[in-house]
Formats: structure tokens, sequence, C-alpha cells
């Protein structure tokens, strides 16, 4: 191997082919320490499920003293450096003011987690106890690190949400943008390739399958031709809704009703009323008023939930 030959020719790279070099710039969050973040929060969010020796809650206090400590720190360091890159005039400060704020937010954060914890149990019938839920059920962690980033999202602070997002996202292969809006008892059965959108709002009991694209349909742009940023372009999901696998909800403007039932493998762009079902007859695609159980056994033609 010829090094200088390789090092000069990547040195001219990085003079001749800009947009990715990040040269003489701030000092961008660190992934690795973003990643130790992400576990951390998991630690604080779950007492006692990811330690390497038992827990005893005599041993609590200090157990949590020292692990919040590390992520005060860590989190302040990795938000200053996202604050510089915004060109924040006092990092330093609004760092310090904002790591503490979201770690304010963190009992009221694991009470909605519990809820989604609960809404696995009783959605799964193949889940066995809560502790297998929360130990190995992808869907608790990439749920949870979006609620945590969703506050960051909220606070203003760049990169570093969708950094954390994203640890979730190569974890378990289900992509939530920190800017969704996700109510209470949320939960996505197999929890494999969902996408979710960053204006995307989710009301509470949701229950998604493997798949599910809640997305754009398309998005504006300017007289450049660049996307216009900041835009409502992802669908609402009402309440008590389920979505079946593989369905693909894209728009802005679109609405699915409180009580719905989206069938597998449908592609919607208009919405749907609260307490309908949509499906596919043959090559149709039907929306119409979910009807009783009974009634939809009594209908061999149609799709029966």
């Amino acid at each position: 191997m010829n090094s200088d030959a390789i090092k000069q020719a990547l040195l001219e790279s990085y003079a001749r082919d800009g947009g990715i070099n990040h040269l003489d710039g701030v000092n961008l969050p660190s992934q690795e320490s973003v990643t130790e973040l992400a576990r951390n929060f998991m630690h604080v969010l779950f007492p006692g499920y990811f330690e390497q020796t038992a827990l005893a809650r005599k041993d609590v206090p200090a157990w949590l003293d020292d692990l919040l400590g590390k992520i005060d720190q860590r989190l302040t360091t990795e938000i200053e450096k996202s604050l510089r890159f915004a060109k924040n005039p006092s990092p330093a400060a609004t760092a310090r003011m904002l790591a503490t704020e979201l770690l304010s937010k963190l009992p009221g954060i694991r009470r909605i987690v519990q809820t989604d914890v609960v809404a696995a149990y009783e959605g799964d019938p193949a889940a066995r106890s809560v502790e297998e839920i929360i130990v190995a059920y992808p869907c608790v962690l990439a749920i949870s690190l979006q609620r945590i980033a969703h506050v960051l999202y909220e606070l203003g602070v760049p990169l570093l949400p969708r950094m954390i997002t994203e640890y979730g996202h190569e974890r378990t292969g289900v992509d939530i943008h920190p800017g969704a809006t996700i109510g209470t008892h949320f939960f996505i059965d197999h929890c494999v390739g969902v996408v979710i959108g960053e204006s995307a709002t989710i009301g509470d009991r949701v229950k998604l399958y493997q798949g599910v694209t809640l997305g754009a349909k398309s998005f504006e742009v300017d007289s450049s031709g660049h996307p216009v940023k900041g835009t409502k372009r992802h669908p609402d999901i009402g309440d008590n809704v389920t979505i079946y696998a593989h369905a693909t909800i894209l728009g802005g403007e679109t609405r699915i009703g409180s009580h719905s039932v989206i069938g597998g493998n449908v592609w919607l762009l208009e919405s749907v009323p609260a307490n309908s079902i949509a499906y596919y007859k043959g090559d149709d695609l039907v929306i119409r008023p979910r009807r009783s159980k009974e009634e939809l056994l009594a209908d061999a033609g149609d799709w029966v939930i």
C-alpha cells in the first residue's frame, strides 16, 4: 500500500469536494457520547432492568445520584456543542438551563412510558410478563428515547434530538422523528420498518404493526427549488386507532379519525372519518363505518377484524 499517495489523494479530496467536510468548525456532538447518554436514560427510566447486578431498593438513592451526575454532565456538554453549532449567543448558560429542564421532566416521561409498557403487554397475547416487554421488546427502546428526544426538540435543541432517536432507529429499525407528537399507551407490534415523520401527531391508545409509514405526500419548495422547512407534512392519527402491517398514510392534511382501523397494505392519501375501517376489497379501497364483530363475521365477503 502506498500510504503517502493515498493520504495525498484524500487531502486533495478534502480541498476539492466540499460539503462533507467539517474542518475548522465547532465541535459537533459525539455519536459515542450520545449513545452512552441514550443508554443511561434507559437505566433511569427502568431502574433495575438493565444493570449487571441486582439493584436493591436501599441502594437506589446512591445509584441514582451517581447516574444523574453522569447524565447531567454529558447532556450539558452535548447540548452546548449543539448550541454552538447553531450559533447560540450564550451556549454554556443555555445548555445548563436546558439540561436541567429535561432532567426535571424525567418523572413525567416515566409516567407516560409506563403506559406504553402496559399497552404492549395488553396488546400482545404472546407477552408473558411486563419484565419480558421491558427487556425484550424493541418498541420500548424506540418509543422511550423518542419521548426524551421530543422534549429536547420542543426546547429548540438542534442535532442532539435526532441523534438520540437515530440510536433507537439503529437498534430497532424504527424511525420516529423527535418532532412527532405521541399520546399515551403507544404500542408498535413487532417494531421494525415503521417510519413516523416530524409533523405527525398520534393520539392515545394507538397501535401500529410492522412496516407502517406516517409520511409526507409532497413538500413545498422555494424559488431555488429547495424544500421549505417547518411545514405540516405528515398525518394526524386519532385516539384508539389500529393500523395494520405495511399501511402507508401520507400528507399533512390527512386525518385518521378516532376508533378507526386501517387494514394491512392500505395506501391512504385521504382522511378517514372516526369509527371507520379502511381496507382493500379486490383492487378497490373501501372506507366505511365499522360494524359490530357479529356483523363482520356474518359478512364473509369483507375483510374481518
